[in-house]
């Protein structure tokens, strides 16, 4: 992903003005959360870095439309949402493979000991209706205000409060973990 980028500022740089300039650090800054959230959203390594690839090079081709003073990660991480779930509504006219033999060429890899209690909560996590666990991540993983995650959303802040909530609630039920709510 770094490639591409160097790849387009070296083509652009004669053009490149001090607000491109900007556009470009914040752009750089953001892709391993861009990375993290598309692994999130997609399940699958690849998935995830041609959702990267997709939302950046949307982003460099709709930069005049970018804000400068607002939140570019809150911005990027739209493009890549939208862009995740349009892909999603076109998949689900594709064929299954309903007599298996695509599915009996996989090959399942030996699971790590180390790696099987995030898979539990991973498990847990799949298992949230898909706003809560948008919200969840958004805030819990990604790092984004309340605010910010509801920009990316297209929601109301209490109704990203209340869908992380949630999220944390049931996954701490699931995990057997006590609760820590501090009094007030």
């Amino acid at each position: 992903m770094l490639d591409l980028t160097r790849v387009l500022e070296s083509a652009l740089a004669p053009l490149a003005s001090e607000r491109d300039a900007a556009f470009r650090a914040g752009l750089t800054a953001a892709l391993p959360a861009l990375q993290v959230f598309a692994q999130s959203l997609a399940g699958s390594a690849a998935r995830a870095d041609d959702l990267v690839q997709e939302a950046v090079l949307k982003a460099w081709a709709n930069q005049d439309r970018f804000v400068p003073g607002t939140n570019l990660k809150a911005w990027l991480f739209t493009i890549l949402r939208n862009h995740f779930y349009t892909e999603r509504r076109k998949h689900r006219r594709e064929v299954e493979d309903v007599d298996g033999v695509m599915a009996g060429q996989l090959v399942a890899l030996a699971a790590q000991e180390h790696g099987s209690d995030l898979q539990v909560v991973l498990s847990y996590i799949a298992r949230l209706p898909a706003p809560q666990r948008e919200a969840l991540l958004l805030v819990g993983a990604q790092g984004l205000t309340y605010e910010a995650a509801a920009e990316v959303m297209g929601c109301q802040t209490g109704t990203v409060k209340s869908r992380v909530s949630r999220a944390r609630s049931y996954l701490m039920e699931r995990l057997s973990m006590p609760s820590t709510k501090v009094p007030a």
